[in-house]
Parts: structure tokens; C-alpha cells; sequence
């Protein structure tokens, strides 16, 4: 019977099994995405915005005012005038340098290349060196060095066998030839010289050689005077023979007979040269000089810049910028926004790897970029009215990438702005290496605000190094004491400022990136708070279990490097929802009260789980942070509700015809713990809530009961999402003995106490 389904045949088995693609293919396919073309379009935006502001087309206008140059400026003029003596002194380098002509013969090259090969035809005939003329022999000899004794007869013998051996074979010597040609094609061609001739007055480095073709000559071409000398030219003639001849015996002899009788072939042609150089005379253009107003020093050296010697360095350079072809201003225009897409991409790939929510998140992505640029309008705009003002808008970037996000992200976004704005205003190296040590400074001192007097500290520690940063710098350049104080205090100035706005930013700071500090925890987490106060009031039982967890949790978050002030805080409100319906819950139940007996177990689960969402809802209401309303909605992840759920299975083996149980119903919503804060507040709150039930809550038992709930939820994938690694899963766990081992210490039972 047919079944209707086609067998198919193993090429198209074999053909339907596809590879995953490459990183080249994947990088295709995601740039496919809508939401990866909407972020790329966005970084071309500022790219574009950057340039426009920037006039990236053209560079920039390197002085600022209260600047002190190094040295004096001199300013074009704004009319012109011939300047003969100029002109003269270019045309005399310009025959000084003009290559001289020299002719090249060949044929003493190519007849001296036609006797080596008779005299070689002359050896190979020999079988004997008695058969051999000693003169035709004693040429193919390399001279001995000194202090070598002369070769004996028989030493003589067996080195013209050897040489003998080496000779090619009739089917080969048309090979040798061949290469003995090739070898000496250089020479004929470029010809050899003993030395400059005296006559020479042109170049010294390079000359014009012309071959003799015929009855006259070639094309002139350059060439280095080192590949023609004798000396220079034979050592690259002897490694020319090694590398051809197979025998290093023949080469070596070959070129014995070769150096002696290589002969001087170039010689100066005069006229050739007198020409050569008038024609590179004449191509001198008539030098001019410049002048602004009869005047040709706009700024002295180490003299502060003032108002009037701005605005003639300003004239200066926009003549200058009116000189500028469409060809330059688009090279540059490439070469900034080559600029700025490489350290897009540098920023990007970092991003993706460490911080990927700031991908996937629009309104963080926007708002960082954001900020970037307008860090680099600001800090134009800031240093156009005032000297190393632009230093403000740096270090308010550097420490607010290092609230919201992380040191290492604000040392990267800081030096790639510092690069724009290096480059973006003329700045050099020292310029740079200040504000980069500036903004490096403030950054590795900023790793939590708990006190408001935190960012104006981090702003007099970057003042202090940028003092020693400018000092140090302006010492190695060479600049003047008492000008670098002058340069060092007023950045000190601008760094206080910058700390002290940063204070004042700090609340804007938190909200637009939706970030607490530890000072705003430590506010929210007053126990006056509107919310835990209700909480008190409603369910104590379960603030007491709130209270407990927190420290817990706290606890465990620093032993794996987390934020426990963070996890601290998520612990107080992370049961708020149970508020609504505190009775169902056991902490907050008089002794033999339990609501759940009227229940069916399907029933009771969904009261329980409902205090998440409860919870979720009241934070909203009373606008808690998001990152605290994360640690309600995902404290119990996705797990069981084991009690509820094991009482069902139990009334479905006693009564067959109920319904069977559907797990997926007596589990939390979720979503699974996504930060590792989250994860520990899971554990935490898994494990205070079990521990109450040990009748003997020894250390062992305190450590087997940790395990026994880190590895269910391990097992159960409730921390797959977190981060946590199994090392820090351990960590955790270890922690969580030591503070319930803490809580459940023994006490002295004194002789008038009854047992518990």
C-alpha cells in the first residue's frame, strides 16, 4: 500500500543539509534587520551631525584665546610681491638637485659576457689542468686572503677538478648562458662607474642614464648613483651568480674572473646636464613675499594670545581655507568620517560584547549617541569662548557613562572623543595626553556615588591630576614655569566646576538612563518609605521576611563582586504584592489559620502567584525604579509552586476522574532572574523561606538544605538566564550558610527556661 510520501534519493538528502553561515553570512543577514539598518543609520546621522559642526571639510583653526605659542607665528600677507633673492636660492637648489645625464655603451659589458663564455669553453674542453693554459686557469682564481698559503700542486689538481664537475653539461649549457646573460642584462643596461667624475655639480644621489641604441640613445631614466658604482654593483653581481648558477663553486669563480675586468662604462654628458638642470630652473616658479598690513608676526612667542592677534591669525586662516580645493576639502571630508566610522566600530563591537542591552534598547542606543555628540558640540562651543574650557563637557561624559554603565565603557567613549576633539580643534599631543589624563582620573575614582559630596571629591582629584598632568607635560615641551601654573590652575578651575555640575545633574542623570546610584538606593530604601510602612502595617510577617532576605542577599551579591545595596533594596519590596492579600500567606498566619483549606489547590496557586504581578503593579503605582520592579516580577522566575502542586497530584490519585494536573499552571510567570542581582534574590529568598521549617537548624543541615535549593534551581533553568556562572552559584551558596548559620546561632538556655 502506498503511503503518498516520495523516497528521496541520497544526492537530495545530501543536498538538503545546510551549514550555518559564516561570520561573513551572518554579518549579511543582520544587516538585513530592520532594527540593525535603524541603528547604523542612526550612527551615520551623527556621524553626518558631527561633520557639519566639526566643518569637517577643512582643518580646523588651531588657536584659542589666552593660548601661548611655543613659538612666533608668522601670518600670510593679503598682497604679494617678487622676491628675487628667494627666487635665485630656489633655482640654485633646484640645479643643485637636478640629476645629471649620463651616457651608457654597453658593448664592452657585452664582449667582456662573450670572452667569459669562450674562456669557460676553453676549460671545459681540458680534462686535465695540464691541459689548461695557467693564465686561462689562474683568472678563474679568487685572490687568497692574507696570511694563506699558496695551494700545492695537488691542492691545484683537485680544485680544478671540482671546478671541472661544476661545469655545465652540453644540455645545459645553454642554461648557463642563458643566466650569465641575465645576470649581466643590469649592468649593460645601467652601466658602472668608479666614482662621480669632478665635473659633476648636479645631484649627488640620483642621475639620468641613456643608453646607446643604434646610432643614438634611449629615453632617460632615474637612477640611486649607489647601483652604478663598481663596488656596490659588482656585490649584488656576485649574489646574482649564487642565486642562478646551481654550483657555488662556478659562481664563485665566475665571478673571480668577472670583478677584476669590470670597467667604468658611464660617462657625463655635459651638455645633457647643463640642460637638464636650466629646464629645472625654469621650473621654479617666481617666489613672493607675503605680507598682512606691512606686517609678517602676528603672535610672539610665549606671549598669551589676545582678542587682536586672534582675529589676524583668523584673517590668516581664512584665506588660507578660500585656497582649498573641492579635491581637499573632500579628501579630509573622507578621511574625518573614515575617522568616525572607525571608532564607531570600535565602540560598537564593545558594546555588543559587554553591554548589549545599549543595542537592544532604542532609547538607550539614541541617548547614548546623544550624548556623545552633543559632549563634542559642547565642549567646541565651550572652548571658543574660554581656554581648556572644553575640559567640562569631557568630564561631565566620563562620569556619566561611569554611573549609568561602566568604567570601561566611559574610558572608551572618552578617548574616542577626545580623539574628535584632538583633531576637531588642532590640538596636539600634550593637548591630548591632558585631557585624556583628565577624564582617565575622574573616571577610575567614580565607582559608586553613596555620599553627595562624591562627584564634587572625584572632581578636585581630577583637578589635581590634571595639574601634575599639565606640569609634567608642559615640562617636557619646554614651556615656561610660571605659564604652566597659569595653564594647570585654570584647568583645575574647570575640573571643580565640571564635579560640581555632575552633583547637580546627577538626579537627570539617573532618569534619563533609568539607573539608580547607590545614593538614590540608599534613599529609596529608607524603612519610611510610603510603601514599606503600608507593608509593616498589612503584612509584618512578610516584611520580616523582607528584612531577612535583604540582608542575606546583600551579603551574597559582594561575595561575587555584585551590587548588594542594589540586591538589598530589591529584597525590601520584592514581596510588596502580598499586601493585598496578606492572610494567604504562611508568615503573616495566626497559628491554625490557613485560608488555604477552603481552597482547591489550583486555587490557592493562583493567590500566590498573583502577588507578583501585585507587587509589579503597586511599584508602578508609586513609581518605583524599573530595576526594583525586575526584582519582583522575576524573584520566583518561572519555579513551582511544589506544595499546591504536589497536594493536586495527591486529590488526583485519590479521585481518578479529576482533571489531570497541568504543571504549567502551578508556575510563576516570570521572567526567569536576568541579572545576576536577580539570581541571588531568587537563592536568598528560596532559602530564608525553607530554613524556617528546620526543626534543628544546625550548620549541617543549614548547608545541606543551600545545596539542595541552589541545585534545584540550577536543574530547573531558573538561573540560565543571570550571568551566574557555577563558581559564583557556589559562592552564594556559601554565603547563605554563613549568614543563616548567623541568624540560627545557639543560645545559653538558662535554668528557669522551658524548652521551645
Amino acid at each position: 500500500m502506498s503511503t503518498g510520501i516520495q523516497k528521496r534519493t541520497r544526492q537530495q538528502r545530501v543536498a538538503s543539509v545546510e551549514l550555518p553561515p559564516g561570520v561573513w553570512g551572518t554579518l549579511v543577514s543582520n544587516l538585513r534587520r530592520g532594527h540593525v539598518l535603524l541603528r547604523l543609520a542612526l550612527c551615520t546621522l551623527a556621524a553626518l551631525i558631527l561633520w557639519g559642526f566639526t566643518k569637517g571639510w577643512d582643518p580646523p583653526f588651531g588657536y584659542q584665546a589666552g593660548q601661548i605659542p611655543h613659538r612666533n607665528v608668522i601670518a600670510y600677507i593679503d598682497f604679494e610681491q617678487p622676491d628675487l633673492k628667494a627666487t635665485n636660492e630656489a633655482r640654485l637648489w633646484a640645479r643643485k638637485v637636478a640629476c645629471a645625464v649620463y651616457d651608457q655603451d654597453p658593448e664592452p659589458l657585452v664582449q667582456l659576457r662573450a670572452q667569459l663564455r669562450r674562456e669557460i669553453g676553453k676549460l671545459r674542453t681540458a680534462e686535465t689542468l695540464d691541459q689548461v693554459d695557467a693564465a686561462v686557469w689562474e683568472a678563474f682564481q679568487a685572490p687568497p686572503a692574507a696570511g694563506t698559503p699558496d695551494p700545492t700542486e695537488e691542492e691545484r689538481k683537485e680544485q680544478f677538478q671540482r671546478f671541472r664537475k661544476a661545469l655545465p653539461e652540453d644540455d645545459a649549457l645553454d642554461e648557463f648562458n642563458s643566466n650569465i646573460d641575465e645576470v649581466m642584462k643590469p649592468l649593460e643596461q645601467w652601466g658602472l662607474i668608479e666614482a662621480l667624475p669632478a665635473e659633476h655639480d648636479a645631484n649627488f644621489e640620483k642621475i639620468f642614464i641613456r643608453t646607446r641604441e643604434g646610432d643614438g640613445f634611449s629615453t632617460a631614466d632615474e637612477r640611486d648613483v649607489d647601483d652604478v658604482l663598481i663596488d656596490n654593483a659588482s656585490a649584488r653581481l656576485e649574489q646574482s651568480l649564487i642565486d642562478k648558477i646551481t654550483s657555488l663553486e662556478l659562481a664563485r669563480r665566475v665571478y673571480a674572473w668577472l670583478r677584476p675586468r669590470l670597467m667604468p662604462t658611464l660617462i657625463l654628458n655635459t651638455e645633457a646636464t647643463r640642460k637638464a638642470q636650466d629646464e629645472a630652473a625654469a621650473a621654479v616658479q617666481i617666489q613672493n613675499m607675503y605680507f598682512h598690513q606691512g606686517e609678517d608676526v602676528l603672535a610672539k612667542a610665549g606671549q598669551r594670545l589676545t582678542p587682536e592677534s586672534i582675529q589676524l591669525l583668523r584673517l590668516e586662516y581664512e584665506s588660507q581655507i578660500r585656497q582649498r580645493s573641492l579635491g581637499q576639502r573632500l579628501v579630509r571630508s573622507l578621511a574625518i568620517l573614515g575617522m568616525f566610522a572607525a571608532l564607531s566600530t570600535l565602540c560598537g563591537f564593545y558594546i555588543f560584547f559587554r553591554e548589549p542591552t545599549i543595542l537592544d534598547e532604542l532609547r538607550r542606543f539614541v541617548t547614548l549617541l546623544g550624548l556623545v555628540v552633543l559632549t563634542v558640540a559642547s565642549a567646541l562651543v565651550a572652548a571658543h569662548y574660554s581656554w581648556g574650557a572644553d575640559v567640562i563637557p569631557l568630564l561631565l561624559l566620563g562620569m556619566t557613562i561611569s554611573v549609568a554603565y561602566h568604567q570601561e565603557l566611559s574610558l572608551l567613549l572618552s578617548a574616542c572623543v577626545t580623539l574628535i576633539l584632538v583633531v576637531s580643534m588642532g590640538y596636539g599631543l600634550e593637548q591630548a595626553v591632558v585631557l585624556m589624563a583628565c577624564a582617565s582620573g575622574a573616571i577610575l575614582v567614580l565607582r559608586q556615588v553613596r555620599t553627595r559630596g562624591k562627584l564634587l571629591a572625584v572632581g578636585f582629584i581630577a583637578a589635581c591630576v590634571v595639574l601634575l598632568t599639565t606640569l609634567g607635560v608642559g615640562t617636557l615641551y619646554g614651556q615656561p614655569g610660571r605659564l604652566l601654573l597659569e595653564q594647570g590652575f585654570t584647568l583645575m578651575l574647570w575640573s571643580v566646576i565640571a564635579g560640581s555640575l555632575m552633583t547637580v545633574l546627577l538626579p537627570t542623570v539617573e532618569k534619563v538612563f533609568s539607573i539608580q546610584t547607590d545614593l538614590s538606593l540608599i534613599e529609596l530604601g529608607d524603612p519610611a518609605h510610603p510603601l514599606l510602612q503600608e507593608l509593616i502595617r498589612r503584612a509584618p510577617g512578610t516584611y520580616n521576611h523582607s528584612i531577612t532576605v535583604a540582608s542575606l542577599a546583600e551579603a551574597a551579591a559582594e561575595s561575587i563582586g555584585a551590587r548588594g545595596l542594589l540586591v538589598r533594596v530589591g529584597a525590601y519590596f520584592h514581596d510588596i504584592g502580598k499586601m493585598l492579600k496578606p492572610g494567604y500567606f504562611i508568615e503573616n498566619q495566626a497559628q491554625g489559620d490557613n485560608r488555604h483549606d477552603s481552597l482547591v489547590p489550583a486555587m490557592s496557586t493562583l493567590v500566590i502567584i498573583a502577588h507578583v504581578k501585585d507587587g509589579a503593579d503597586l511599584g508602578r503605582q508609586n513609581k518605583l525604579p524599573e530595576s526594583i520592579i525586575d526584582f519582583i516580577q522575576q524573584h520566583h522566575g518561572t519555579t513551582l509552586v511544589e506544595f499546591f502542586y504536589r497536594q493536586a497530584n495527591a486529590q488526583k490519585e485519590k479521585n481518578p476522574d479529576n482533571s489531570e494536573v497541568d504543571e504549567s499552571s502551578f508556575r510563576y510567570p516570570g521572567p526567569k532572574p536576568q541579572t545576576r542581582e536577580a539570581g541571588v534574590l531568587m537563592l536568598a529568598d528560596a532559602v530564608e523561606s525553607a530554613s524556617r521549617v528546620l526543626k534543628e537548624p544546625t550548620p549541617s543541615r543549614i548547608e545541606s538544605l543551600v545545596e539542595e535549593l541552589s541545585m534545584k534551581r540550577l536543574l530547573d533553568g531558573q538561573l540560565d538566564e543571570c550571568g551566574l556562572t557555577l563558581e559564583e552559584v557556589r559562592k552564594i551558596g556559601e554565603s547563605l550558610v554563613k549568614s543563616l548559620t548567623a541568624v540560627y546561632h545557639g543560645r545559653v538556655k538558662y535554668p528557669d527556661q522551658e524548652s521551645a
